[in-house]
């Protein structure tokens, strides 16, 4: 009895140790081994991890940069570890891009602007007493070379003049009584004819500076001058001031005021 009991276990034990040992293969589906050689492992390899330019846009046009990492393949441990592994996109991360700097066009310059903005001005005309005063009262001034005088002829205009004297001791003696009165601008006459020896006081444009004049000498006791009319070029004088400041030009104006026939005219220089 013993006997039978010990063979029933040694039996249980090798039932036991095969099933532990083969009982995998009675377990196995038969359509796994198909399966597997389906998959021709002779054709199967691994791939390199796609190129960013090939999946991801450029950043230069959507703003955005993509990171692919390849996730590396495992050891090979039978057939069906040698499927392939693709590469795992990770999210992409937005990196944002400044916008150029504008580009603002050069400025132009007209060719038409003035270059030149020196101012000069133009005062006169003058003649006889008045043109001693502006002489004096520009030479306070102190212009220098900045400040030139030219002569203009008039074919018509009016004169103050001493009538023609007979003899040159006459004309003497009235330049003397001239000078004590303080008139000191004359001229005589010297051409033969109806006016030679005449004193000539002053020349103008128009009869009413002519009168203006007149009436002043009357004040200086001066009783025998005339205004008449000049046919005749008569030659008159006109100052010309280059390169004014602000403060010449106020100076000018303030002595203009105290000639009130002439004319003071302040433009761009001309070269």
């Amino acid at each position: 009895m013993t006997k039978w009991i010990v063979g029933l276990l040694l039996l249980a034990n090798l039932a036991l140790f095969g099933w532990m040992r083969w009982g995998n293969l009675l377990t196995e589906d038969a359509d796994s081994g198909a399966l597997q050689a389906a998959l021709h492992p002779d054709k199967i390899r691994l791939l390199d991890a796609l190129p960013a330019s090939a999946v991801a846009p450029s950043s230069e046009t959507t703003g955005l940069s993509l990171t692919l990492s390849p996730v590396s393949a495992p050891a090979a441990s039978g057939p069906a570890s040698a499927a392939p592994h693709t590469a795992t996109h990770l999210p992409a991360v937005s990196t944002p891009v400044a916008a150029p700097a504008p580009v603002h066009p050069p400025v132009a310059v007209s060719a038409s602007a003035p270059l030149n903005t020196a101012k000069c001005a133009e005062w006169g005309e003058f003649s006889g007493d008045d043109l001693s005063r502006a002489q004096q009262a520009l030479a306070v001034l102190k212009l220098g070379d900045n400040l030139t005088q030219h002569a203009v002829e008039r074919n018509h205009g009016y004169w103050v003049y001493i009538p023609p004297l007979k003899k040159r001791a006459n004309v003497e003696k009235k330049i003397a009584q001239l000078k004590e009165r303080g008139v000191k601008d004359y001229f005589v006459v010297q051409e033969k004819g109806k006016w030679q020896n005449a004193i000539s006081l002053g020349v103008f444009k128009t009869r009413d500076a002519a009168e203006k004049y007149i009436a002043m000498l009357r004040t200086k006791d001066v009783r025998t001058a005339k205004v008449g009319e000049r046919t005749s070029k008569l030659k008159y004088t006109v100052f010309l001031i280059r390169d004014l400041d602000s403060g010449t030009t106020d100076k000018l104006n303030a002595l203009q005021q105290e000639f009130p026939e002439s004319e003071l005219k302040v433009a761009a220089c001309n070269n």
